[in-house]
């Protein structure tokens, strides 16, 4: 079977490719060729079902700065398709978005079966092939453009678009064209923490600040203590720009956690010294203070040595100093990790080096492309992955249809 474009794999990256290839060229053959018997399942799944469809930063070099691996090759990028593009791209098609509080995007719908609807529609309208369970066993170029082995015969296509994701495989076939590429780790999951100051708090959050003991990855933000132990936006920021160091160090390392972000132990040591002094009739325990969770704080009392029934007059400047360092620079251990909700991203892929970032297109083989995660490019939640697939696919796109 011949095609003018075969993209290799059905997610977001590759449907957002074909459409806008079509939609420039409406005389060009297209293919997307999909292992599985279902295609955008990731998409599905995403935002817990919802499809965080981008977020609201409308800067491209602050938009840039979500990305631990990406972060400086996107900034061009950027400048041609963004945000603001996403949104109008999506509306122009009948796709009504929403900006939620913390610059989340989602479709009013709340669902992703609305984004989902929409690739398939458009893909339908504009002749677009979708191929499921076509497994890809080997592709290399040829006079004609590429040439692809799949468990249901061979295909030719002028140009090919590689929108795999994270797939060990692909990427294989890759190196024996002689691309580099960066192994897989995990990128976004949350901390296993065992430890008695959090093990009946499940579900209280405080805004924190996070540090990797004995190096310079530190996040701050909301932090969600689990069942498991903790997560939230500042572990997930944390265990995205830190993702190579911790498989490293086999996801076994210490955080040091101040639960007032804001202020430093010396200074926290004061403010408890002058509550001291105002408040010695009352007991310690009861109330809490600098706005912390009642059980939280009630944790770190009890922690720091002081029984639930102490007086402020009681409390020795042994006890505040235990306290102090409780609140601003508590170690924790952790030992081993999760994966954040359904979505797991990866660091690795392509290696960045390997790739033209003003077409996506391969520096080594013509007519070669790539978007999405099959490239070494992840990014913090709050769906900055999607629009990295977005972006690229879009400026892939406008290469092919020119190039």
């Amino acid at each position: 079977m011949n095609y003018d474009l075969i993209i290799v794999g059905g997610g977001a990256a590759g449907f957002f490719t074909a459409i806008n290839v079509a939609e420039r060229d409406s005389g060009l053959k297209i293919a997307i060729l999909e292992r599985g018997k279902e295609v955008l399942s990731k998409v599905r799944i995403s935002g817990g079902g919802r499809c965080n469809v981008t977020h609201a930063e409308f800067i491209p070099n602050e938009l840039s700065k979500n990305y631990p691996r990406g972060e400086k090759e996107l900034k061009g990028p950027f400048h041609t398709f963004m945000t603001g593009d996403t949104m109008d791209w999506f509306d122009r098609r009948g796709v009504a978005l929403k900006i939620e509080d913390d610059g989340r995007i989602f479709p009013v719908s709340d669902s992703s079966e609305t984004i989902i609807n929409c690739f398939l529609s458009e893909a339908k309208r504009l002749g677009i092939e979708i191929l499921k369970n076509h497994v890809v066993k080997n592709f290399y170029p040829n006079d004609a453009g590429w040439e692809l082995q799949t468990n249901q015969g061979d295909f030719t296509g002028t140009k090919l678009m590689i929108a795999t994701g994270s797939s060990p495989k692909i990427w294989k076939q890759l190196g024996d064209l002689g691309l580099r590429t960066v192994d897989a780790v995990p990128s976004l999951f949350t901390f296993n923490i065992k430890d008695s100051r959090i093990a009946n708090l499940p579900g209280v959050v405080a805004n924190a600040s996070v540090k990797v003991k004995d190096s310079r990855l530190s996040s701050e933000g909301p932090l969600l203590i689990t069942h498991w132990g903790m997560s939230g936006p500042a572990i997930l920021k944390l265990s995205a720009w830190g993702a190579i160091e911790l498989n490293t160090n086999q996801y076994k390392f210490e955080i040091i956690v101040n639960w007032l972000h804001q202020y430093s132990q010396q200074e926290i040591f004061e403010e408890l010294k002058e509550l001291k002094a105002q408040s010695l009739k009352q007991q310690l325990y009861t109330y809490s203070q600098f706005e912390l969770p009642k059980r939280l704080w009630q944790s770190l009392v009890l922690a720091s040595g002081i029984k639930n029934n102490t007086r402020w007059a009681d409390v020795n400047k042994a006890q505040l100093h235990r306290l102090s360092e409780q609140l601003t620079q508590g170690v924790y251990s952790v030992k081993g990790k999760s994966t954040f909700k359904e979505e797991f991203v990866t660091a690795g892929g392509i290696d960045l080096k390997e790739v033209n970032f003003k077409t996506f297109e391969s520096k080594k083989h013509q007519h070669l492309y790539f978007a999405g995660e099959v490239l070494n490019i992840d990014a913090v939640t709050g769906g900055f992955n999607f629009q990295n697939a977005w972006t690229g696919a879009y400026i892939a796109a406008q290469a092919i249809t020119t190039g």
